[in-house]
């Protein structure tokens, strides 16, 4: 848009410029009001609406945070059906009902502030974490579109998470008393939790990672089992089996000796009829729900007396007995199906353990 240039009308003022359209022709566009500035205001909002008109844009700075939102969550592919459920859920719940009226224009640093560390206060830091990142994908989209000049989310303050606690892991001792202590609750037996957790310890694998191992997936000559894909529960759908996200987590692990007996002794006693059937069903047959399966856990683990275990206690228990067995943080992430061994060894290896080794290499400044 040129140069505008403001002149007296009989209701008032008339604002006119130039304008260059998205077609490479130049037209003379021109607006009224009661003032100057309202002339001159007018012409400015009907440039910037004249724009996305002709470019033929879905999505102008007076289009609604709702319409966004909608149009965001429909360009999304490549997404695990995990990670779209959860995205449609801060949306629905987060998004739409604090801000899903406003127009994009409207949503300003301030705005967004505000609305995180609303989300931060009802519902914790991680859903404002969640609803920040759902927010960031929806502004970006809005910017492509020339509906905002930039993401005022980036701009947004850091909404502050308390300390991680550091990962707390059971010693071979602890684990094998578990494991022995499992067999004596009748409930845990009757939801087939044993061997699940025997399992897990001896391959660090995921809750839905082992409720997707099929018995073609052990190979019992060499001791080793394929992991393949996770059990989820997708929305409409049930439960159904995923592939990993990336190629750490399609691996074959090699399992202890005594593991591949208890998988033995398993195969003997349930007679699978066929080749594809879960390893650990669940109690009624089918695909075990990994998150009845958490609840199952947390019921037993209580009875045995250690409440504070979950099922990535296991994983962070397989993890740091590997970095005490002298492997590389490589060698372990490979086991957990992690790309990066930073994460390994930040996350899921147990810590504040006292090294002999470290004590004897200090020995040289006795």
């Amino acid at each position: 848009m040129g140069t505008i240039r403001v002149y007296a009308a009989p209701a008032g003022f008339r604002a006119r410029a130039q304008v260059r359209d998205l077609d490479g022709r130049t037209r003379s566009v021109e607006r009224t009001g009661r003032t100057r500035g309202a002339a001159e205001r007018r012409l400015k909002e009907a440039f910037r609406d004249r724009t996305h008109r002709a470019a033929g844009d879905l999505i102008s700075p007076d289009t609604r945070i709702s319409v966004l939102a909608d149009t965001w969550f429909a360009s999304l592919d490549q997404h695990s059906p995990t990670t779209l459920q959860l995205y449609r859920h801060r949306i629905d719940h987060q998004i739409k009902p604090a801000l899903g009226q406003l127009r994009i224009r409207e949503l300003t640093v301030g705005t967004v502030d505000r609305h995180l560390r609303t989300v931060a206060a009802t519902s914790g830091p991680a859903m404002s974490k969640l609803t920040r990142s759902v927010l960031s994908g929806m502004c970006g989209l809005a910017a492509r579109y020339d509906a905002l000049d930039r993401n005022p989310v980036r701009d947004a303050s850091r909404i502050s998470r308390p300390p991680k606690k550091p990962p707390k892991a059971l010693t071979a001792a602890q684990a094998r008393q578990l494991r022995a202590i499992l067999t004596y609750d009748d409930k845990a037996v009757a939801r087939d939790l044993p061997d699940l957790v025997s399992f897990m310890l001896a391959s660090g694998l995921r809750i839905g990672e082992v409720s997707a191992v099929t018995w073609d997936a052990v190979d019992f000559e060499r001791g080793t089992v394929q992991v393949r894909g996770t059990v989820i529960r997708v929305k409409g759908q049930g439960l159904v089996v995923k592939a990993t996200k990336t190629t750490a987590g399609l691996r074959t692990l090699a399992l202890p000796r005594w593991c591949v007996e208890v998988l033995t002794l398993r195969r003997e006693a349930f007679a699978p009829k066929a080749a594809d059937t879960p390893v650990f069903p669940a109690p009624k047959g089918g695909l075990r729900d990994p998150s009845n399966t958490q609840a199952d856990l947390r019921d037993s683990l209580a009875w045995a007396g250690v409440p504070w275990v979950t099922s990535h206690v296991f994983r962070k228990t397989t993890a740091t007995l590997l970095d005490e067995a002298g492997l590389s943080a490589r060698a372990i992430a490979d086991q957990l199906g992690h790309a990066q061994p930073s994460l390994t060894q930040n996350v899921y290896m147990g810590r504040n353990v006292a090294s002999t080794a470290a004590a004897t290499a200090l020995e040289a400044l006795a």
